[in-house]
């Protein structure tokens, strides 16, 4: 990947506590994903504290192909952010807007944000697992506040 494609996939575009629940949800999965086994575990312990087993045992399952498609077929590595930063980079945003199109069933936009993932003909492929995954993440932040408003009354770009 060239440095060009790094700096635009990682330049800071928003604020993960700026983010709705869900789509901040999705991008701290995607980084605790990438983060390691141990980051895994403490995600799929979230997930399956929020859903109970069963449901975090599927959830996790549609995230790993949605993973899985980004790595093996993905344009290009999605950038991330660290696991504790409360930037939102330009990758991590399109990831988490795909999710929330995917689990609120606007097909259109998710396919389109999928093709901008993935090569063309694994888009349905990785859209089917943004919607079962969108899903359960929809579940799990239904009753969860945005991050912005557990925040104190002051903000710090940096």
């Amino acid at each position: 990947m060239s440095s060009a494609a790094i700096s635009r996939g990682g330049a800071t575009v928003g604020s993960l506590s700026g983010l709705p629940a869900l789509e901040a949800e999705a991008v701290l999965c995607l980084r605790h994903w990438f983060s390691g086994p141990e980051a895994r575990r403490r995600m799929q312990a979230q997930l399956t504290a929020s859903l109970g087993g069963d449901t975090a045992e599927e959830a996790v399952r549609h995230f790993g192909q949605l993973c899985q498609l980004c790595l093996s077929h993905g344009r290009r590595p999605l950038v991330r952010h660290g696991l504790h930063c409360d930037c939102l980079g330009a990758d991590e945003n399109v990831f988490a807007n795909f999710i929330a199109s995917a689990a609120a069933g606007d097909n259109a936009d998710a396919m389109m944000m999928a093709t901008l993932i993935v090569a063309p003909q694994m888009a349905p492929g990785l859209m089917s697992a943004a919607a079962g995954f969108g899903q359960a993440l929809k579940q799990a932040t239904a009753h969860q506040m945005p991050l912005q408003q557990h925040r104190a009354g002051h903000v710090t770009l940096h």
